[in-house]
């Protein structure tokens, strides 16, 4: 084999190794960072991600089950507790049957979600987002967008599709 093209495989597979280490790292650092943003919410990054998710106005009306685990890319098993604690803090309602099928259950969120939604927990994310992207220039962010959904579609076909396509925020 050519050595520039073995030292190219070598340098993508370096590169690659370091950018999903990173990665991780910021997962870690998201998921600690971010709990204690909202922590006085009593909030955790999961519940911040569903409601950030029912808040957005094609949500209006709320989301199945099934639709909310795959527009957040969680098992509904991983959901199910999340929703529970959530519905048990009076943040969420899980009751109401989705569309045609009775047996889907829609998740809205309640009058007291909303506001602590509203009126606490999305000014302490502003803020936190104005911290964690310091430094960071509009076009900064939006080719970072660009390249972490990138990457994202590539995953979701090495996972058969298993989150939508169309599920996937942007």
């Amino acid at each position: 084999m050519d050595s520039s093209i073995e030292g190219d495989s070598t340098t993508r597979t370096e590169l690659a190794n370091r950018l999903f280490f990173r990665l991780y790292q910021c997962a870690n650092m998201l998921h600690k960072t971010g709990s204690r943003a909202v922590e006085s919410e009593g909030l955790t990054t999961q519940q911040w991600a569903v409601l950030g998710a029912l808040s957005r106005p094609q949500a209006c009306a709320g989301m199945g089950v099934g639709e909310l685990a795959r527009y957040l890319m969680v098992s509904r098993q991983n959901l199910a507790g999340v929703l529970s604690r959530m519905e048990g803090a009076g943040h969420l309602r899980t009751g109401t049957p989705a569309g045609h099928d009775r047996r889907s259950r829609l998740v809205t969120m309640t009058p007291a979600g909303r506001r602590l939604w509203r009126a606490h927990a999305l000014p302490k994310i502003r803020s936190y987002y104005d911290d964690a992207l310091a430094g960071f220039s509009v076009n900064d962010m939006a080719h970072t967008l660009h390249y972490l959904l990138k990457m994202l579609d590539n995953m979701q076909r090495l996972d058969g599709g298993a989150g939508a396509a169309g599920a996937r925020p942007r």
